[in-house]
Parts: structure tokens; sequence; C-alpha cells
């Protein structure tokens, strides 16, 4: 069981509790994922050669879209059936790098699988975009502080 696993059970066990919350999402964005990707065709270049790259696997479920993404390598391939490709990025990155009305599923096949609707992950994606707004801000102020 990791760190992630203990924190979603106790916010499973307490989805009020503000702490609760706070542990498992402090943990989530800075934890390191696993996503599964897919080899897809961009075009070709200007030689006409193919074109590929390494896309995020996207899962459609009934009319819905979702992120798949691990935070242990072996939940990945246990779920694969088979050692997957993946790229790793850590919650934060998730966060900022997803699209409206994508959804996702953390830890799928999984006791610890969580599914993100896409007003939870658009208040994630707030919550870093402030974050690094007080970080640069915190370093603008410093370096003002350092030159004075």
């Amino acid at each position: 069981m990791t760190e992630l696993d203990k924190a979603l059970e106790t916010l499973r066990a307490n989805p009020d509790d503000q702490k609760a919350q706070s542990g498992f999402y402090d943990l989530f964005l800075n934890a390191v994922f696993f996503v599964p990707t897919m080899t897809q065709s961009i075009g070709t270049d200007e030689d006409n050669e193919e074109q590929e790259a390494e896309l995020p696997l996207i899962i459609e479920n009934d009319g819905t879209d979702y992120l798949l993404f691990f935070d242990q390598r072996q939940r990945l391939n246990d779920w694969a059936e088979k050692e997957a490709p993946c790229v790793q990025l850590p919650g934060h990155v998730l966060a900022e790098m997803t699209t409206a009305e994508l959804y996702w599923a953390m830890n799928i096949g999984t006791d610890y699988s969580k599914q993100f609707a896409p007003d939870e992950i658009a208040w994630l994606k707030d919550v870093v975009s402030r974050c690094k707004a007080e970080a640069e801000n915190g370093c603008e102020n410093g370096g003002e502080a350092l030159n004075s």
C-alpha cells in the first residue's frame, strides 16, 4: 500500500474532512504517475516520411473519455497484462495539461482506483495555477528584497 493509497482510504472514510482532502490532493499533485501511451501517426514530413508521436492513451467508456494513469509501473503492467509503454508525469503536470471534459481514471483494476470528474480536475488545475503564481511572486519579491 502506497502513501497515496492510504490518503485515498482516509479521504473515502472522511469525504468532508478538510485535512483528508488536503492530504490526498497534496500527495496527488506531487506524485509521479505512469501514463500509458500509444503511437499515433501525425502526418508526413517534408521528405514525405511518416511521422509518429507517443500520445497518452485515452479510453472511451459509455461516451466518456478517460485519461488513464497509475502510481506504480507494476499496476500499469498488471492492468495492460504486459509491459506497457508509458510516460512519467507528476500530478500537477497532469492537471495543467488536461483539457476540459476529460475524465481521469487512476489505478483502475486495483482497490485504490479513483475517477476524477472534469470539475474536480478544473479545481486541481486552478490550485496548480495559483501555486505557480504565488511561487513566481515569491521569487520576484525575494529577488527585490535581495537587491534592496
